[in-house]
């Protein structure tokens, strides 16, 4: 399968980004494609209904979503909610690029969970006619820290991150179209 990870922080070495890196390790292990988008490279213009369809990076974000078999979001938790930076290449991606596709939702907060991060995550893609898998991804506190490699340094971490992905993967199996 092709998933695309969006990795929504507008922040250089972002705890989210470096989540992003080593579920995309994992999931390539695993056989997978995966697809990097990190937000900070990728810059993208401010949405605007009237304009910017043209933009590079607005066109890869498309075209990489249109491609994907299913889809990982990562944010940071901002004042209780995603960054700005991934709600605006959401803004971007309307439903024939989510539809039916199922998508994990996961957040780096700084404090014990991402809650309203990801609740909000799951809101958009509902109304993106995506699949929101059941389970999410949430570190926090000390549990965000990882290796230079974009390992985290938590087992526990490890552990929950890899249980998330082998059930997303069976997810997204299972609600592919067939061919």
């Amino acid at each position: 399968m092709r998933i695309v990870l969006i990795a929504g922080s507008n922040r250089k070495e972002a705890t989210s980004t470096k989540l992003v890196r080593y579920m995309a390790t994992q999931l390539e292990e695993k056989g997978h494609e995966a697809i990097v988008i990190d937000l900070y490279q990728l810059q993208l213009p401010l949405y605007c209904p009237d304009s910017n369809e043209d933009d590079a990076n607005v066109i890869r974000l498309k075209e990489s979503a249109s491609s994907a078999d299913a889809i990982v979001l990562a944010t940071p938790e901002y004042h209780g909610s995603m960054s700005g930076v991934l709600k605006n290449a959401l803004d971007y991606l309307s439903f024939e690029y989510v539809n039916n596709k199922v998508v994990l939702s996961a957040s780096s907060a700084g404090g014990a969970v991402g809650v309203s991060s990801l609740t909000h995550l799951q809101t958009i893609v509902r109304n993106l006619h995506g699949i929101n898998c059941p389970e999410w991804v949430s570190i926090g506190g000390d549990f965000r820290q990882f290796t230079e490699e974009n390992q985290p340094q938590h087992a526990n971490v490890i552990q929950r991150v890899n249980k998330t992905l082998d059930y997303f993967l069976t997810l997204a199996e299972q609600t592919r179209p067939l061919t």
